[in-house]
């Protein structure tokens, strides 16, 4: 049991309200509805994991160049292992935009009966992912957006927005009132629209207690990169009460910055929920104190929906008799006092 102050519980509570009808995709249930009820509501059962009509599902995503987009291609092809009636068809990792969209491309041309796809730019696939749709095949967008809400079915999303929230809450809750604190941000790609919402939504939060952002570096999601970032940011800021990384993957260069700048002065915390991160707060002995996870799960879910709308099934967790049209997953922030909960489902950096 969780021994986090009450005061830091309803806090986080107030930061996961975005994510607080969290949706458990585990029970499904077949979407027709029992003859004998007067109202339209779907009885529930959880037939859905039984064997099915085959389901064939492309999936493409962005290069495993680091260790949460590695996580997210391994759970959606274990997720995918464990029904029968699933072929996955993986493309090849790529940050390549003609290729990926060359990729989906492939995928209609294969006649696929669904495609997840994590786009390395959403605004680039959406063309592609329209004409997937058109040609009458099930798209699940996963993570980064499309521009046209007619280019996929349903879209499975971190909250990007929620993480920055959970990450400002934390940081106010810690500094107890103190308007004095020197708070410090290492972003990740800037010109990504989740980026902008993390950052967005860590503003937003430190506003409500009277704090902003003193110093503000972005980075790449990648471990040189924010070895990079970090030391530029330490050698701007002579002190520092709080840092807020988005990553925990670029983290990894972030901490290497921080022990060769000996500099330990202050309290640290992640974004994503890796393990390696995980490991650090449990074992408190280091800046890092607490993380902000953004699950890696969102394609395995993506691969779940797929299968329910290929076969007209629904979810046995609403009464609703279709496949929300979008999911947000939750942001919760992870301390000492909750790690053991979160860490078996973490990724490796």
């Amino acid at each position: 049991m969780s021994t986090t102050h009450p005061r830091r519980r309803r806090a986080y509570a107030v930061a996961g309200a975005f994510a607080a009808a969290t949706l458990v995709l585990g029970a499904c249930t077949n979407s027709s509805s029992d003859d004998d009820t007067s109202a339209s509501v779907t009885k529930s059962n959880t037939d859905n994991d039984k064997s099915g009509d085959k389901v064939v599902i492309g999936f493409s995503a962005p290069a495993a160049d680091h260790g949460w987009m590695g996580a997210i291609t391994k759970a959606a092809v274990a997720q995918a292992d464990k029904y029968d009636d699933v072929e996955l068809k993986v493309a090849e990792g790529t940050n390549d935009v003609n290729l990926q969209i060359s990729q989906v491309e492939t995928f209609i041309n294969d006649k696929v009966d669904a495609i997840v796809l994590l786009p390395f730019d959403g605004a680039a696939m959406t063309s592609v992912a329209r004409k997937a749709m058109d040609a009458g095949i099930t798209v699940i967008n996963v993570d980064r957006e499309f521009d046209s809400p007619f280019a996929a079915r349903t879209t499975v999303l971190g909250d990007n927005y929620g993480m920055g929230v959970s990450a400002g809450t934390f940081v106010c809750e810690d500094a107890k009132g103190a308007k004095d604190k020197v708070v410090t941000e290492i972003a990740g790609i800037d010109s990504l629209p989740l980026t902008q919402e993390r950052s967005k939504g860590f503003k937003d939060a430190l506003k409500s207690c009277g704090l902003d952002v003193d110093n503000r570096v972005a980075a790449e999601f990648t471990v040189e990169s924010g070895e990079e970032a970090a030391s530029n940011l330490l050698q701007a800021a002579p002190k520092i009460d709080y840092l807020w990384n988005h990553d925990d993957d670029q983290g990894v260069g972030v901490l290497a910055a921080i022990k060769n700048a000996n500099r330990d002065e202050f309290t640290m915390i992640g974004g994503a929920g890796s393990a390696d991160v995980m490991d650090a707060i449990k074992a408190g002995n280091s800046v890092l104190k607490a993380t902000v996870v953004y699950p890696s799960t969102q394609a395995a879910d993506g691969v779940k929906l797929a299968r329910l709308l290929v076969q007209n099934k629904s979810m046995s967790d609403l009464a609703e008799i279709e496949v929300p049209r979008q999911l947000k997953l939750a942001a919760p922030v992870v301390t000492k006092d909750n790690v053991d909960t979160y860490l078996p489902s973490a990724f490796r950096s």
